[in-house]
């Protein structure tokens, strides 16, 4: 028996969420464009991506990232791992079952933080899906890299702060069922470091709040939208702070982790399915009298994808099964890690499909250009990828000072 065997229950809804994705979520996707391209709005809610969210929870297939039994589907995160991936083969499935981010990681700090009106106001309606929110904790003036820059201000006045500044990438902000934002400011600039921040829960809707403009990523305006944010004399009643002020970086490293995960399962299917339209295009197309496929560089391609492939499931599957049996803290670097290794090995494989495919790869005939900008960018979000090994290279680096300092002391006596 392998240490990452899947439960019978996961078995059983990697069985059903295979047979949805085939019979109703495939089938839907040119629907999807379609009903896009005649809405001529970019941010529009397709009506068939209703149709699929209720087939999906009529299935059962609904709150499967939730780990709360009764309200999700109570699996561990290593149970969650196949199908985080095979949601992620198509840009619409996660969204049909109610998995997609940003909701997931706010609906994770409302069950976590939030008041009994907060989860009542907001987190019942995204847990039924008939709501979006976003995060806004990405600023246009400060390196958001580094967390701690964060400077919007949140300043107490009464039973009230006022909130002024700018965000970005506000992810989901622009999403025709978005009602809610959990922005993340500074409320204590003269605390230490990782005390001056907090997180405000606030409607979108709020005096004060503007959404200024979707920003495009490699030019695709995504449905959901990466707004930008202005946030002008805006009043929170004091209840509307999660866990307290000084509280919000820690909330942030909460959410993360396992929004991290999550995002490098999905890319584990951007890429499978990347490497099987690589595969059959290959097969089916000739140039100078052979098939594409029997030429050597794209038989290297083919395998070393498969290769890398298997390799960063099993990393990931290492970082799920740590985050459920000795916690995020203690798993931090296999997460760290994942974050590095999932989207740039997709992406050079989603590259050498573009290749394959020749000038068809980068229209929109196919989902490769779409996931190239959605990986690229995926290099960026949660963190960029060189704070990540900076923060595997601190700890690894750690071993050996300890060890040195030892040495050293040893040498003294």
């Amino acid at each position: 028996m392998s240490l990452f065997d899947l439960s019978d229950r996961a078995r059983q809804y990697q069985t059903d969420l295979l047979e949805f994705m085939d019979s109703h979520v495939y089938p839907a996707e040119a629907v999807y464009e379609e009903q896009m391209r005649e809405s001529g709005d970019p941010h529009f809610q397709p009506p068939v991506l209703e149709e699929l969210k209720a087939e999906a929870r009529r299935r059962g297939l609904w709150n499967l990232f939730h780990p709360h039994p009764g309200t999700g589907a109570g699996l561990t995160n290593l149970e969650y791992a196949p199908l985080a991936e095979i949601m992620g083969r198509s840009h619409i499935a996660s969204e049909a079952c109610n998995c997609n981010a940003p909701d997931t990681g706010n609906m994770e700090v409302l069950e976590l933080f939030g008041t009994a009106e907060h989860k009542e106001k907001y987190l019942t309606p995204l847990l039924e899906g008939t709501m979006a929110s976003a995060f806004a904790m990405t600023e246009p003036a400060v390196a958001s890299s580094d967390a701690t820059n964060v400077e919007l201000s949140m300043v107490r006045d009464g039973d009230e702060y006022v909130l002024n500044g700018r965000k970005w990438f506000a992810s989901n902000a622009l999403h025709r069922n978005c009602r809610v934002l959990i922005v993340m400011g500074k409320t204590d600039p003269s605390a230490a470091a990782h005390r001056q921040q907090s997180m405000m829960v606030v409607p979108i809707d709020a005096p004060g709040v503007t959404v200024m403009r979707g920003l495009p990523v490699f030019g695709y305006q995504d449905r959901e939208g990466h707004a930008e944010i202005d946030f002008a004399d805006v009043r929170v009643p004091v209840e509307d702070v999660l866990k307290g002020e000084g509280e919000g970086f820690a909330i942030s490293q909460a959410r993360l982790g396992p929004g991290r995960i999550h995002h490098c399962m999905r890319a584990i299917g951007m890429a499978e399915r990347a490497l099987e339209l690589m595969c059959r295009r290959a097969s089916s197309r000739v140039t100078f009298g052979k098939p594409v496929s029997e030429n050597a560089n794209v038989q290297d391609w083919i395998a070393e994808a498969r290769i890398e492939i298997e390799m960063i499931r099993l990393l990931t599957l290492k970082a799920a099964y740590l985050m459920d049996t000795v916690g995020n803290k203690e798993a931090r670097t296999e997460i760290a890690a994942i974050k590095v290794a999932a989207p740039n090995i997709a992406l050079k494989i989603v590259d050498r499909a573009i290749q394959v495919h020749g000038g068809a790869g980068v229209t929109d005939d196919f989902p490769l250009a779409m996931m190239y900008a959605h990986l690229r960018a995926l290099r960026l979000a949660d963190g960029p990828d060189e704070v990540h090994k900076m923060s595997i290279a601190r700890r690894e680096l750690r071993k050996y000072r300890t060890k040195t300092e030892n040495n050293q002391h040893g040498g003294n006596k």
